[in-house]
């Protein structure tokens, strides 16, 4: 009986555990998200993005379809701005497939994995291009 208790406790303890780290994970993209950063509106600071990449133009595509709304030009607008956050890609994917707060959630029926890979490298290509020279 004492072995039987034994194991219930580990299987308990290891429970909260796992939840404190969800909780822990999901409060740090919270606080990234919700950054101190001013939301700038209007034209990108350093003009449109004019790219060759087939990838990129196809990710300006998806975005213009899905996220455009929310976040006009990469910009604040419903949503928080975009050209600003230093995410690695395989969190703004999560954050595109599982949503957060008022931002739905895009399943791989709404943007299939290679649009999503698109996207990610018009996100990324939109971040560089908007960074001012001297940072590039």
């Amino acid at each position: 009986m004492a072995n039987y208790q034994g194991t219930l406790n580990r299987q308990s303890m290891r429970a909260k555990v796992s939840k404190a780290f969800l909780v822990l994970l999901l409060s740090i993209l919270a606080a990234v998200q919700l950054a101190c950063r001013s939301v700038r509106r209007g034209e990108p600071i350093v003009g449109p993005l004019a790219s060759s990449d087939p990838q990129v133009n196809r990710g300006h595509v998806v975005f213009q379809q899905n996220c455009y709304k929310c976040h006009p030009g990469g910009e604040g607008g419903l949503g928080p701005a975009l050209n600003d956050k230093l995410l690695p890609t395989f969190l703004m994917k999560k954050q595109v497939r599982v949503g957060m707060g008022t931002m739905p959630s895009f399943h791989k029926p709404d943007i299939p994995p290679d649009e999503l890979d698109a996207l990610m490298k018009y996100l990324i290509a939109v971040r560089r291009h908007n960074r001012p020279m001297s940072n590039r």
